[in-house]
């Protein structure tokens, strides 16, 4: 059964509710999975992006959208967007931090710097990705005021 009025829409199971969370918990960890392995096979940052949203939808289905968006605020939202422009940016000029040139990862004092320097784009990809997907689905949920 579902409460349903002009703004909210919420189950009373709580079967519903459990499973939901007890899934989200998986589908989460696959998002990692899928984004951390995307430099030696496929998947990647906005595949691991996509699937991070889809798991905080379903939380919002489950749970509702109030309780959802009353923890991922819209300036979470944008955090979460504005980090695949400053992770490019920060391994853009790491090198020039280091003491080198722009994009040269060899001077960084970290083993194997480009791939890191790829899993940290990747990470910047996922959350930009992931925030759009979620504020997508926030605004055509009415879930935010448009103060």
């Amino acid at each position: 059964m579902t409460n349903r009025t002009a703004t909210t829409m919420t189950t009373d199971s709580p079967v519903v509710t459990v499973t939901v969370r007890f899934i989200a918990t998986f589908v989460l960890t696959f998002a990692l999975f899928t984004l951390f392995h995307g430099t030696s096979s496929v998947g990647g940052g906005f595949q691991g992006g996509v699937i991070a949203a889809a798991a905080v939808i379903i939380l919002a289905f489950g749970v509702g959208i109030e309780k959802t968006t009353a923890w991922l605020s819209p300036r979470w939202l944008l955090i979460l967007v504005a980090a695949g422009p400053l992770a490019f940016v920060l391994v853009a000029f790491s090198g020039i931090l280091a003491g080198g040139s722009f994009l040269q990862f060899d001077v960084l004092p970290i083993p194997k710097p480009s791939v890191y320097a790829t899993e940290f784009i990747e990470l910047g990809i996922g959350a930009t990705v992931a925030g759009v997907v979620i504020s997508l689905f926030v605004r055509l949920s009415g879930g935010v005021d448009n103060d």
